[in-house]
């Protein structure tokens, strides 16, 4: 028992430092490709991650406590430290959640909801030989497409997705081009997606079409944006390539699109 309450703090701080390892392969082994998504968020996150924030928080705790109560008084700082590790990570667990609590089970928002942005033909190939999200339907209930069926039920299962961001996202709306020219307003949203992170950012002028790619820090989840600008108003389109939900990123992000872009074409 004397060598348990001595050693104790040191290896609850071992199991700690395993425990931020594994979330640090997780979500960089997820970005960088080492690792598929449905393992590094999947598994390795959402269902085996509480579970060792939770031991690992238990035996840093009674670590902690042995410690303490010592005498004379054992390494408690190390078993302060591995408690700490877990505290963090599970606050940081719930704050994504709490974001994310009242979104919509959808990944694949527009400001368009009869007829939303249309990616372009590469955009659309990258999408299926990467085995992306194939992109919705606005006007198909979510009860009746495959990978919402099981899923939803009840009033959500026979809205659509119009209905979904309608009821959900009422303030992403177009954005009036104003007395800008239509080269002013395409500059204008190249100038915007670059501002908030877009990389990858392609323009058909001729088509109105501008796109981009925004790819989060951890885990790089990629979303497809795209934005439609025509003589009289700019709508855009976010749409994620893994994942039935988003958490409601990609709202967001053309959120925060539409806001670089009005404050552009008001300063043409």
């Amino acid at each position: 028992m004397a060598d348990l309450r001595a050693n104790l703090p040191k290896y609850s701080l071992w199991l700690a430092l395993a425990l931020l390892a594994w979330f640090v392969i997780a979500a960089f082994g997820t970005k960088i490709g080492l690792i598929g998504w449905e393992i590094g968020f999947g598994f390795m996150t959402v269902t085996a991650g509480p579970w060792l924030i939770a031991v690992t928080g238990l035996v840093a705790l009674a670590a902690f406590a042995l410690a303490w109560t010592a005498t004379p008084r054992g390494p408690w700082w190390k078993a302060a430290i591995a408690l700490a590790i877990p505290a963090v990570l599970f606050l940081a667990m719930l704050s994504v959640r709490a974001g994310g609590a009242g979104a919509p089970p959808i990944h694949d928002v527009s400001t368009d909801l009869r007829n939303p942005p249309q990616f372009s033909a590469g955009t659309i190939a990258m999408r299926a030989d990467q085995g992306a999200n194939p992109l919705v339907d606005y006007g198909t209930p979510l009860g009746r497409m495959p990978l919402w069926a099981g899923r939803v039920d009840g009033d959500l299962a026979v809205q659509n997705h119009a209905d979904v961001i309608a009821a959900n996202y009422r303030d992403l709306q177009p954005i009036p081009v104003g007395n800008a020219t239509r080269e002013q307003a395409i500059a204008a949203v190249v100038a915007a997606m670059a501002e908030i992170g877009l990389d990858d950012i392609r323009t058909d002028a001729a088509a109105g079409r501008v796109e981009g790619v925004a790819e989060t820090f951890a885990y790089g989840f990629r979303f497809d944006v795209v934005a439609r600008i025509t003589g009289t108003r700019i709508d855009l389109r976010s749409a994620s390539r893994v994942g039935v939900g988003d958490l409601g990123y990609n709202a967001d992000r053309v959120r925060a699109l539409s806001e670089a872009i009005r404050r552009r074409l008001a300063e043409s």
